[in-house]
């Protein structure tokens, strides 16, 4: 019974390290603080005033989104993508990036949606379906809807790994 619990500790303690590396987010720019002016500050007008005055290059909007992202702006960043997405409006890495600051922003049930038309728009999409299997499980505390978006992922790529050597099937396995 010691083995069972402590093994039900380690998947959750790597489910709990998965969750901060993803709120994180991708790309995480270290020392680009916006904070008290500092070198992001006068980067973010701009990347505004690119947007602004180009308003149909999605590319701008992503950049201002992902701007937003890594300065923990919700949303801004939301409000970003979702004007590149009315260009460009099957692009599943700016649907799955708003996902995740829909999560952050507190909405799991919109960053789910999120996920699902990340899915919709390019059903390989694997981030997307990770993604997915997170907030379902700990944000919205279905573990039957996180353990069938990671199946659904499993299909993609069977090799999935979670990081410290647990395969995405191990966990979908222990959930079961």
């Amino acid at each position: 019974m010691k083995k069972k619990t402590n093994t039900k500790k380690k998947y959750q303690a790597v489910v709990w390290l998965l969750i901060v590396a993803v709120s994180m987010g991708f790309g995480l720019n270290i020392g680009l603080s916006n904070r008290n002016g500092g070198p992001m500050a006068d980067g973010a007008a701009a990347l505004e005033e690119m947007a602004q005055n180009n308003p149909t290059n999605a590319k701008a909007w992503i950049r201002l989104g992902n701007y937003y992202f890594d300065s923990d702006q919700y949303e801004k960043s939301i409000q970003a993508y979702t004007r590149a997405l009315e260009i460009t409006p099957d692009n599943a890495n700016v649907i799955t990036d708003m996902g995740v600051m829909y999560r952050r922003a507190g909405k799991p049930d919109q960053a789910v949606a999120a996920f699902d038309r990340a899915i919709a728009a390019d059903p390989v999409h694997e981030k997307s379906r990770l993604n997915k299997g997170i907030v379902m499980l700990n944000d919205l505390k279905d573990i039957d809807g996180a353990v069938a978006a990671w199946e659904g992922l499993l299909e993609i790529n069977p090799y999935f790994m979670m990081g410290n050597d647990l395969s995405l099937q191990e966990l979908v396995n222990r959930y079961k």
